[in-house]
């Protein structure tokens, strides 16, 4: 096991003694008899110094051999250095390692190039930045669910019917059947809340979208909910704490990689504080023909541009009801003075980021669902375990799922929900 790590040092007040430091070579430079390599790990980075007078002849050989990202072992002494990067440097007394091969990533090289090279690109700073972010965002997702009194349940991967629509699912051959990989959860979790009332999970799911948007990935990460007995602003209500819960814990914890990443933690801070504003889908289209000029017809989702102009009036996120009912999946229940419009509800990030929570209250009525199924060309009789969920027993309830990517994205301002997952995949990138 790996004991010192860089922020060891730093924080230990350590000046003075002889430490042993295991890293990356983040940087180097030769001069005639000296090399300054700059070491990272996972904590942080520090100066090294070699000396070609205070080392010995293979020490100095190997230190002129190094590369960038060559892995190291250095042991010296830790001196305060105003000059150094961190304020720390470590005059080297030992080296040890092997130089490896000259990294193919160097400065200003293009993203389609650097995604070509994402399992090296990982080492990066901002990436490293971004999976600490990425880390705690779930971590905080969990611990908000937990503490609400939520089990954690597990769906399959491998599912019979689509739940989402049929045109964005993955076939997937299954011995001498076909299944079809997750789009969601939910499905199967109506049946496991008459169990345990209050579930949520978080999974990858899988959407076959042609998009090439930066706001599409065809494998993401999914954090799901839902709940018996409740009511429609429950579920509003449960999201907009969650995503309170999640941007504080962030902002609170991880200030430094979100500064270092672009994005001001104080432009989070009205997502804490406020309320976020509530609206239905036809008052939404109000305020976009009144403030936005955007004319959208009723009946019609709102895209992109719409969504764009309208999170662009207000700081915090908003929440958008009772959507047409042809434009959401069967299992939305109806307004009850509206049956043109549904309890559902999608949560918009503000500055252009789109949806990042969607949710509903659950059609009860088993007769109304295997209309709809047959609406969207379904065969009911494909669905009989999950029309079992209202013939014995059903009750009120209701979940939402939220989309991890794009509410890190959103959360680090970064211009693309690529850069929020080790390894993307979408249309075109199915590699490393």
């Amino acid at each position: 096991m790996k004991d010192v790590y860089v922020d060891d040092l730093l924080t230990d007040n350590a000046a003075g003694s002889t430490v042993t430091i295991k890293g990356w070579v983040y940087r180097i430079r030769e001069q005639k008899n000296l090399v300054f390599i700059v070491l990272r790990d996972h904590t942080d980075q520090i100066q090294c110094v070699v000396h070609k007078d205070n080392v010995n002849e293979s020490t100095w050989e190997l230190a002129n051999d190094l590369y960038q990202e060559s892995a190291v072992t250095i042991t010296g002494e830790l001196e305060e250095d105003e000059r150094a990067p961190t304020g720390y440097e470590i005059s080297v007394d030992e080296l040890d390692g092997e130089p490896g091969e000259p990294f193919p990533i160097q400065e200003h090289q293009s993203k389609e190039f650097l995604n070509d090279n994402r399992h090296l690109w990982l080492r990066s700073q901002d990436m490293t930045d971004t999976m600490k972010v990425r880390h705690a965002v779930f971590q905080a997702i969990r611990s908000y669910f937990n503490d609400e009194g939520f089990y954690e349940f597990h769906s399959p991967m491998f599912q019979s019917t689509q739940a989402e629509g049929g045109s964005e699912l993955f076939e997937v051959p299954y011995f001498d059947d076909t299944m079809y990989l997750s789009q969601t959860w939910q499905l199967p979790a109506e049946a496991g809340v008459t169990s345990l009332e209050k579930i949520y999970t978080i999974a990858p799911s899988f959407r076959a979208e042609k998009s090439k948007t930066s706001r599409h990935l065809t494998e993401y990460w999914h954090a799901e909910m839902e709940v018996a007995w409740n009511t429609f602003e429950d579920i509003q209500d449960y999201g907009e704490a969650l995503i309170k819960h999640v941007v504080d814990h962030v902002t609170s914890e991880h200030e430094d990689e979100l500064e270092r990443l672009g994005r001001n933690p104080d432009e989070l801070q009205a997502t804490i504080t406020e309320d976020f504003p509530r609206m239905t889908y036809t008052e939404a289209l109000d305020v976009l023909d009144e403030e936005c000029d955007i004319d959208v017809r009723w009946g019609e989702d709102l895209g992109r541009h719409e969504e764009g102009a309208l999170t662009e009036l207000y700081n915090t996120p908003i929440i958008v009801t009772n959507y047409p009912k042809e434009a959401k999946a069967f299992y939305m229940k109806e307004v009850p003075d509206n049956p043109d419009a549904v309890q559902g509800c999608d949560f918009l990030a503000p500055e252009g980021y789109g949806e990042i929570i969607g949710g509903s209250q659950r059609e009860a009525d088993i007769e109304e669902i295997k209309r709809r199924l047959r609406d969207d060309g379904e065969d009911p009789a494909d669905y009989d375990y999950y029309l079992d969920t209202r013939r014995y027993g059903s009750v009120p309830h209701g979940g939402f799922g939220l989309g991890v990517e794009r509410l890190i994205a959103w959360v680090c301002g970064l211009d693309t929900v690529r850069d929020t997952i080790p390894f993307p995949r979408t249309v075109n990138r199915t590699h490393p």
